[in-house]
C-alpha cells in the first residue's frame, strides 16, 4: 500500500460525487463564471472609457484582452458583451421599442409532452 493511499483514503475523498452534489457544483460553477464575465465586462468598459481619447473601442478591447491574458473562449464572451453594452449606449433603440419585433413563444416542454402522449 502506497503512502498516498494512507494519506488520502477513498472514504474521505470519493472519486464520484452524488447526483445532488454534482448539480450543486455545476450551479456554483455557472454562478462563478457569470460573476467573472460580468467583472471582466465592467472592467473592459472602464478601460474603453479611459482610452477613448487615444484609441477606438475595438482596439481598447483588444488591448484589454491581451494585457490581462484572458483565455480565448472567455475573451470572446467578454468582448461580445462589452460591444453589446457599448452598442446600447451608441445606437438608438428602434422605433416602437422592444415591442416592434415580437419574439416566438418558448416551447420548452413540447418534446416531453410528445413523449408522454406516445
Amino acid at each position: 500500500m502506497s503512502i498516498l493511499a494512507k494519506l488520502f483514503p477513498e472514504t474521505l475523498f470519493p472519486r464520484k460525487l452524488s447526483v445532488d452534489a454534482e448539480q450543486r457544483l455545476r450551479l456554483a460553477q455557472a454562478r462563478a463564471e457569470e460573476a467573472l464575465i460580468r467583472a471582466h465586462v465592467d472592467n473592459a468598459l472602464m478601460f474603453v472609457d479611459t482610452l477613448a481619447t487615444d484609441v477606438g473601442f475595438e482596439r481598447a478591447l483588444n488591448i484589454y484582452v491581451r494585457e490581462l491574458s484572458v483565455p480565448d473562449p472567455l475573451a470572446s464572451v467578454v468582448v461580445t458583451r462589452a460591444l453589446v453594452a457599448l452598442g446600447e449606449e451608441l445606437v438608438p433603440a428602434p422605433p416602437g421599442g422592444a415591442d416592434a419585433a415580437p419574439m416566438p413563444a418558448l416551447r420548452l416542454d413540447e418534446a416531453a409532452a410528445r413523449r408522454r402522449r406516445a
